[in-house]
This record gives structure tokens, C-alpha cells and sequence, in this order.
């Protein structure tokens, strides 16, 4: 019995494209020809073609495919491998999953991190964009502690720091940087953390305060810096 290449795709439910793809790698020994110039393909082939396809279905890369299809190869290893990394997959969508759910159960925009979701629509543009910074280069631990500080009451101080135009005079910074200074001591004392929240970066403490550092400036305005500066020094007198 022998088969046309059309015939033999029929069979192992391929197409013919894939049957001279698999030629053309090696995988599948090309058949004798007739008298009339056209393949005939038998039963090695078939079998041979089933086995490819059943390989190609696990998921095993065609470029291991020339080995394990044969008698003397021993797969155990190659599988291993793969089912290594179907591990990994199932494990990475699992997590995609979980996040998505979170995602949707708060009405969160799709990209800021999963942590923050729960508070995300509460927030700026501009405070979800460092938010997507500090999550970038903070531990995982130290992510759950800013998601708990951030989630504190406030009473409209962060909302007016926000809102604070480009012009403003020294008197509102001054009055702006007074407001905040209590709230960033009680802040402190109830989460050392807040101190050195880079201390256990996965990045280094120096790249992650950097890169947090430079994202404030990129992202506030100067009026904003000049707010940030004056807290700073107010701080340290009171540490002082």
C-alpha cells in the first residue's frame, strides 16, 4: 500500500505543507518515486509522521523532535525539560490570572501593578505612574508596606499637594510643606520602613533610590520640588 503526499496529510490529519517542512528538516525521509515521477509514501511513513505530530502536540520543539523519535533515544531528559517548563507556563498564567481578577474586581486600569489595584482609581495619573516606578524596583515585602501607607486616610493635604499649581508663591509652599510634616512624622513612626523603603531592593539600595528619586523629579512639577525640599529640611530639624 502506498500513499500519495496528499493521502498520507489525510491520514495523519497534516497538510501537505508540513509534511515537505518536515522534509526539509530532516525529520522525515523523503519516499521512493513512481514511474509517473509522483511520492509513495508506506507505512514507515506514517507512523514516523504520527510520531512527529504526536511530539509537535506535547510541545516538544521540532529541533528535538529528530532524536526522540527514534528507537535508541531516550526522551525521559527531554521531557523533564519540557514538562519543566510547562510548569513555569501554567504557573506564569495562573499568576496573570490571578492579577487580571484583581484588576477587574477593582475597576483598576490594566496597567498598574496588582498590588495597588484596590486604591488605583483613587489616584493621579501622576501617582500611579510612580507607583509603576517604585513597584519596578522595591521588594515584594516592602510593596505590601507602601500599599499600606498609601491606603492611610488622608485629609485632603495629598489631594492639595496634587493640585498645586506651577506658580505658587513661597507662602503656599511654606504652608503646604507645614501640613505635611506632621503626617510624614506620624507616617514614620508607625512604619520604620518608610525610612530606608530601598534597604532590601532586589536592585541595590543605590539604583532604587535613584530610580525613585528621578521619577519625583521627572514626574512633579518644580512648584511640587520646592514642597518636597522644604518638607526634607523640616524633617531634618525635627530629627535633629
Amino acid at each position: 500500500m502506498a500513499w500519495s503526499t496528499q493521502q498520507l496529510a489525510d491520514l495523519a490529519g497534516t497538510t501537505v505543507k508540513a509534511i515537505r517542512y518536515y522534509h526539509q528538516l530532516g525529520l522525515l525521509d523523503l519516499p521512493e518515486r513512481r514511474s509517473n515521477g509522483y511520492k509513495q509514501y508506506e507505512v514507515g511513513h506514517l507512523v514516523r509522521l504520527l510520531q512527529i505530530r504526536r511530539l509537535s502536540e506535547l510541545g516538544v520543539p521540532l529541533a528535538d523532535v529528530a532524536a526522540m523519535g527514534r528507537a535508541d533515544q531516550d526522551p525521559d531528559e527531554a521531557l523533564r525539560v519540557l514538562d519543566a517548563e510547562l510548569e513555569a507556563t501554567v504557573n506564569r498564567l495562573n499568576r496573570i490570572r490571578a492579577e487580571l481578577a484583581v484588576i477587574m474586581k477593582h475597576r483598576a486600569p490594566a496597567y498598574v501593578p496588582p498590588e495597588f489595584a484596590p486604591i488605583s482609581r483613587e489616584l493621579s495619573d501622576r501617582q500611579r505612574s510612580l507607583l509603576m516606578v517604585y513597584s519596578t524596583v522595591l521588594s515584594d515585602e516592602s510593596k505590601e508596606k507602601l500599599r499600606d501607607l498609601v491606603s492611610q486616610p488622608d485629609d485632603g493635604t495629598q489631594a492639595d499637594f496634587e493640585a498645586l499649581p506651577e506658580d505658587a508663591d513661597d507662602a503656599t509652599i511654606e504652608r503646604l510643606a507645614t501640613r505635611l510634616l506632621p503626617i510624614v512624622i506620624k507616617s514614620r513612626a508607625g512604619n520604620p520602613w518608610a525610612k530606608d523603603p530601598v534597604a532590601d531592593s532586589p536592585h541595590g539600595a543605590r539604583r532604587a533610590g535613584d530610580a525613585m528619586a528621578q521619577a519625583m523629579i521627572d514626574l512633579y512639577h518644580p512648584a511640587q520640588l520646592r514642597v518636597l525640599k522644604r518638607l526634607n529640611e523640616l524633617l531634618q530639624e525635627h530629627d535633629a
